[in-house]
């Protein structure tokens, strides 16, 4: 009999925030912002904290950042884009002041070590690459759909949007498919001390 381990998906206990709130407050931010899309398809982020006061924090590849992956049949790992330094996201970007974001984003700063938090879209019908990143990262899903999971190694996970906090470990290689026909939006951030063994 084959058992599935979900030990590189965490669920945060003691920790709940308000899902309707979440999707007021993201309908009212998305009628201002729109999804970047820092060259990768059928994906979007919008950053909800920077290095304080630089716009560029927020721009371009500093929305992806670095990570590994295996691009061809050669098996061979290859990094892509570049380092950033997570411990300087500190400083809520401006259009989230009045939102229940800012609750949210203060609350888990004061249980975790944050880098950068932003919010992520995958659209319908779509997958992320096989990839690993430098650290582990943190959801609270908003909008999701049965069809879409997380995979990890050879371990899939459907994260619930039921305002639960889950830290999943992304120095492993995984990735994320939304086989729905909704699009799926994570609040994402990273998690710059894991709560994993090595």
């Amino acid at each position: 009999m084959v058992t599935t381990s979900f030990e590189d998906f965490y669920e945060v206990p003691n920790l709940n925030f308000d899902i309707s709130k979440l999707r007021n407050d993201l309908e009212k931010v998305l009628k201002d912002k729109k999804f970047n899309s820092p060259g990768v398809t059928h994906f979007g982020a919008i950053s909800i904290n920077r290095i304080p006061n630089d716009e560029s924090s927020i721009k371009g590849n500093n929305i992806r950042g670095r990570y590994w992956t295996i691009a061809d049949e050669s098996g061979e790992e290859v990094s892509r884009d570049k380092i950033i330094d997570e411990s300087k996201y500190t400083q809520l970007v401006p259009e989230f002041e009045n939102t229940y974001f800012k609750e949210v984003y203060q609350t888990l700063g004061k249980r975790f070590k944050l880098g950068r938090v932003r919010l992520l879209l995958k659209e319908p019908r779509s997958t992320l690459s096989w990839h690993k990143d430098p650290e582990c990262r943190l959801h609270v899903p908003i909008i999701t759909n049965k069809g879409c999971s997380m995979v990890i190694e050879n371990v899939a996970k459907h994260l619930p949007a039921d305002g639960k906090v889950w830290i999943t470990n992304n120095t492993k290689y995984h990735n994320f498919f939304n086989g729905g026909e909704q699009a799926r939006i994570h609040l994402v951030a990273c998690v710059l001390e894991s709560p994993f063994r090595s």
